[in-house]
């Protein structure tokens, strides 16, 4: 393509990704991941319902072929119930700048998925794409802040696994995304499917657990109530539509990689904004991460 739409459409999503982490990080703190997963999806439901009304004239796709309902459904069950809900216990246990930083493997992630059970070969540059991130991310990761307490540390281990579980599931909701959108079917109806099968699945389980009176009751505190309804603004509703209208609009590799960058867009808010010590390390670290992603897709 000429146009450089796609391009520019996947930074604003990387950026809007950066605020909805903080967001929500501040969010899950006060109630806890899951139930700022279920608010999230819920509200997310409605606003894409609404946005759909107004654009396409339905509350919710019609003639939608069983086949395009299957693949989105997996997805949003893979991608958004269970991996943005491990990506919010990451939150609350490694900080949403760590977090982000193992959330930029996603493409990395999706590039091995491709080769194990589509049988796409791997050549040496993207070999050496993969060691340079997954170095980058390591050394990151890796790093002992000098007040970490012994729970700090105990707690690291599941956070960066829930990390990675959530770049995961992002990995594998984009490929069956991208397989449910063929044909140019709208971004915007793709998005609604995906929000409302999640929202459906997490309020499930949370009913035989007896959730939902609590988690509707955790609205009435603004100090809840506001960041979950910006962080769903910003990220289920806008950043997720955008990152589909992103790969529907410039090639894959390339929208990925730029929508990867919101770690590195997090570092000077991690600074400024949540007094994060960010040294030397974690920007060499963090910068070896997203240039190892960018030559997995630009090379």
């Amino acid at each position: 393509m000429n146009s450089h739409l796609g391009e520019w459409v996947a930074l604003i999503t990387a950026a809007l990704w950066t605020f909805t982490s903080l967001f929500f990080a501040r969010a899950s703190q006060r109630i806890g991941s899951q139930a700022v997963n279920r608010l999230r999806l819920l509200l997310a439901t409605g606003c894409l319902s609404l946005t759909h009304f107004l654009l396409e004239g339905t509350f919710f796709p019609v003639h939608v072929t069983p086949a395009r309902w299957g693949w989105l459904a997996l997805s949003a069950i893979i991608g958004l119930a269970l991996g943005d809900g491990l990506l919010f216990y990451a939150y609350t246990l490694i900080g949403p700048r760590l977090a982000m930083v193992l959330m930029a493997t996603a493409p990395v992630m999706s590039v091995l998925l491709a080769w194990l059970f589509l049988g796409e070969t791997l050549n040496t540059t993207e070999l050496l794409a993969i060691f340079i991130t997954v170095i980058g991310v390591g050394w990151v990761v890796l790093e002992r802040q000098p007040a970490e307490d012994d729970t700090q540390r105990r707690a690291s281990v599941p956070g960066i696994l829930c990390g990675l579980g959530a770049a995961a599931g992002q990995a594998v909701g984009l490929i069956l995304s991208k397989q449910g959108m063929t044909g140019d079917f709208p971004a915007l109806s793709a998005s609604l499917i995906r929000v409302t099968v999640a929202s459906l699945s997490v309020w499930l389980i949370a009913l035989p657990r007896r959730e939902v009176g609590s988690t509707l009751r955790a609205l009435r505190d603004p100090q809840t109530r506001n960041p979950v309804l910006l962080g769903t603004i910003f990220g289920p509703s806008l950043g997720m539509t955008l990152s589909l209208v992103a790969v529907q609009l410039s090639e894959v590799g390339i929208a990925s990689t730029l929508m990867a960058l919101s770690p590195v867009m997090m570092l000077p808010i991690a600074h400024w904004q949540l007094q994060e010590h960010i040294t030397a390390r974690a920007v060499v670290g963090t910068l070896a991460a997203i240039c190892g992603v960018g030559m997995l897709f630009l090379l």
